[in-house]
């Protein structure tokens, strides 16, 4: 019997008329990810950039988040056709790819996540489980209905050819980045200073005028909340690892004496 694939994110915010929650997986663990995918978040990021994601820890936790309704994205380390074509065949639908500046860099993705003629990506349905080894009748004529590219913006550069991005054909979606939006203004690690918030609404107005999606990355509610009222139709909120460190110590601190000096290295 044939198979059907998944919707993709860019179906999923186009069904949806709510701002889609997401979760960030970083652990490179399986488990984890099936954990998050089974905790009603809308979607999730598989990342290879900035984590010790390979191309086998991403496949397993495709495998992992199959069951669950969740729709998984994968942020490959940059964007490199041989990447692209990999993390494609082992399945991704969605990918996310980081650092795009101009119009330029967009085209050039979009003809990496296609087949000719209109783009470049490798022919191998009947080897990978992009296409379930050939069990998903007309993959290869398909294809771009199967594929979703989402862009990330995250320089001041990058914001000043929002428009141009957004409008390249092929472009599903623009996903801010304030870490290193931030570093490019000169404030780094300030994600919520006067300049870079200006700058993310600037980049929510030019994609939204040029009509598509767009997301951003806001691990603080209160700046998640503002994100959303703001026009993001995507959001991711915390991450696997974030939620572990920041929930352990809560923990820590509401069991342990805050007069407790106790060395807690070597004790």
């Amino acid at each position: 019997m044939p198979l059907q694939l998944k919707p993709t994110l860019r179906e999923h915010i186009a069904a949806t008329d709510r701002p889609l929650v997401g979760l960030w997986a970083c652990s490179g663990s399986a488990l984890v990810a099936e954990i998050l995918a089974g905790s009603g978040a809308d979607w999730l990021l598989i990342d290879m950039e900035h984590s010790a994601n390979t191309l086998p820890s991403v496949l397993a936790q495709l495998q992992a988040v199959a069951a669950y309704p969740v729709t998984p994205v994968v942020r490959v380390p940059f964007g490199e056709d041989v990447i692209l074509k990999q993390v494609l065949d082992v399945g991704a639908q969605t990918v996310l790819v980081p650092m795009v500046s101009n119009a330029e860099q967009a085209k050039a993705l979009v003809e990496s996540v296609r087949y000719p003629p209109h783009g470049r990506r490798g022919v191998g349905s009947s080897l990978s489980r992009s296409a379930r080894w050939n069990r998903v009748d007309g993959y290869l004529g398909d294809a771009d209905s199967h594929v979703s590219l989402i862009v990330q913006i995250e320089s001041a550069d990058a914001v000043d050819h929002a428009a141009e991005i957004a409008a390249v054909d092929g472009v599903d979606g623009i996903f801010v980045g304030p870490a290193d939006l931030a570093a490019s203004l000169g404030v780094l690690g300030q994600q919520t200073h006067p300049d870079v918030l200006a700058a993310v609404q600037r980049t929510f107005d030019a994609v939204r005028d040029a009509g598509k999606p767009v997301g951003v990355n806001a691990f603080d509610p209160v700046a998640a909340d503002a994100y959303m009222a703001g026009g993001a139709a995507f959001v991711a909120v915390a991450a696997d690892v974030s939620i572990l460190a920041r929930q352990s110590e809560a923990l820590a601190a509401r069991f342990i004496p805050a007069t407790d000096d106790t060395e807690r290295a070597g004790y």
